[in-house]
């Protein structure tokens, strides 16, 4: 019994001084913050509420993950609410997606889109695939695409290996294209036999000689890939219209150097444009000479700011021939992105897609190019009603970046420039990428994609009409903002071309003008 006691005193002693030990301890760290505290002059906060102070940025950084979960309603959050982020992961998963007792979007705001149902919708009997498009017609290889929802550009390097390897894979599965993003392309990009378009940035990553200028020998061996349908050049993105891309140093690993042809570890910074191209007919002159050495289409992306350059390529086009022109335009939004941006150019720089999608699709009818050049829209287009939308104002094809991120399982946790994504989608920690497998993941691509295109079909037939690419500007109202809506097609008109503002003036005209 007296060994029991004294074991027992001796255990309490030992505790006793550890607990003694460890409170000495925080006093002497609490201390210590609290001098540099009153004594820096940096922090405002800290120096006039030394060691508390320090609080204001933890609850800081811990409100974006507490707001996500605990505070914000469904339609509250930005850039993609719980609403919208659920839908996707739903869909993804292959589970029941539907809803009840009734929405919880408000349909009042100015600029809600409302599409307008018919008395006799279409049945399913009377439903069709949406037609195959030809791109590049005047390409040696042009691209005959049919899917409605592609994948919009993501580098290997902004995006991780597996990452990659689970799009490549889903989008095989799902019968769509999967851009590579300025990156250059990699193993993975071909790993899942998937359609690709090859995206040139103002780095010319891929197709870079040593010297950093492009290099028709590697286009010729990027050509060589038939999995490899078409090329684009990034004009701009909408995380960073009028900027560069840029990689963090912490991403530049060796093998991403090796493919971009650039240094590991160290910033990757791309040009505020390309070098080469600092008018439309250089653009043009780009354009051509990539199409003739690939002998695949070739088109461009861009955020629309000023659009009077659009215009001015129009009218080059036609003094050039028809042949001339772009293959295809892909029109980003201005209002941001995957990639790594300043706040100023992600926040206020060029014009969202709702307002940027008709003034180029307007000026393509208006100079009577509108069959020639495809019409790609971009940009947080992850919902049926949103790519329903686009469709009505008149695009081809629609592409998503952000949509397949949650598809492969993002949580919007903000952190994409960053090497630190939870998810595995955007690091190269090999640890944090132990969570995505490819091959679970790319299962889920397939399944957005066919959500996707199911959910843009049901508004489609409730409108009277057999495939999303049969939507008209008239098919949707948008919400002024006084509890009313205007026609879509009210708003923006569908123009007249050139040639018939021609023969009206002409046949108005007095006979003396």
């Amino acid at each position: 019994m007296s060994l029991f006691a004294d074991f027992t005193m001796t255990s309490i002693n030992v505790l006793t001084t550890l607990f003694v030990f460890a409170a000495v301890v925080i006093v002497l760290i609490v201390a210590v913050m609290f001098v540099i505290d009153v004594t820096q002059t940096a922090d405002a906060v800290r120096r006039n509420y030394p060691v508390i102070g320090r609080f204001r940025r933890l609850f800081t950084t811990l409100g974006e993950y507490f707001r996500q979960y605990f505070f914000a309603m469904d339609r509250d959050e930005m850039p993609f609410n719980r609403a919208e982020r659920d839908w996707v992961y739903k869909s993804s998963r292959g589970v029941d997606n539907t809803i009840a007792f009734g929405s919880t979007k408000s349909l009042l705001p100015a600029g809600t889109v409302i599409f307008v149902n018919c008395p006799f919708p279409k049945i399913d009997e009377d439903s069709e695939p949406a037609p195959a498009l030809t791109i590049g017609p005047y390409a040696r290889q042009p691209y005959v695409a049919q899917s409605l929802i592609n994948i919009s550009g993501m580098s290997f390097g902004a995006i991780s290996q597996p990452a990659v390897q689970a799009l490549s894979k889903g989008a095989a599965l799902a019968g769509c294209w999967f851009n590579t993003g300025e990156g250059g392309l990699a193993p993975y990009h071909l790993e899942g036999g998937c359609d690709l378009v090859f995206q040139i940035g103002t780095a010319k990553y891929g197709v870079r000689d040593t010297d950093g200028n492009l290099s028709e020998d590697r286009l010729r061996e990027l050509a060589g890939h038939e999995q490899v349908r078409m090329f684009e050049i990034k004009l701009s993105q909408g995380a960073k219209p009028g900027k560069g891309g840029i990689l963090p140093a912490a991403k530049v690993t060796e093998e991403i150097a090796g493919i971009r042809g650039i240094p590991a570890h160290r910033d990757s910074i791309s040009p505020n444009r390309h070098l080469d191209i600092d008018s439309v007919a250089d653009l043009l002159d780009t354009v051509g000479r990539i199409r003739d050495v690939t002998g695949k289409p070739v088109g461009f992306k861009t955020v629309v700011g000023a659009y009077g350059w659009i215009e001015s390529m129009c009218r080059e086009v036609h003094a050039r021939g028809i042949e001339s022109a772009p293959d295809f335009i892909t029109v980003d939004s201005g209002d941001g992105g995957t990639g790594a941006a300043p706040m100023p150019l992600m926040d206020n720089v060029g014009m969202p897609i709702k307002e940027a999608l008709p003034v180029v699709v307007d000026i393509l009818v208006r100079y009577g190019l509108r069959e020639r050049v495809r019409v790609i829209a971009s940009g947080k287009l992850i919902t049926p009603a949103e790519v329903a939308w686009a469709y009505c104002v008149g695009a081809d094809f629609v592409v998503s970046a952000r949509g397949f991120m949650f598809a492969l399982g993002c949580i919007q946790s903000l952190k994409c420039n960053r090497n630190t994504c939870p998810t595995g989608i955007t690091t190269h920690d090999r640890r944090l990428q132990r969570g995505l497998d490819p091959e679970t993941k790319s299962v889920r691509v397939r399944n957005f994609v066919e959500k996707l295109r199911y959910g843009t079909g049901i508004i489609s037939h409730s409108c009277g009409v057999s495939h999303p690419r049969a939507l008209k500007r008239y098919h949707c109202r948008i919400a002024s903002g006084d509890g009313k809506s205007v026609p879509l097609d009210e708003r923006y008109p569908v123009p007249e071309t050139i040639s018939e503002y021609a023969s009206r003036d002409s046949a108005q005209a007095p006979p003396n003008s």
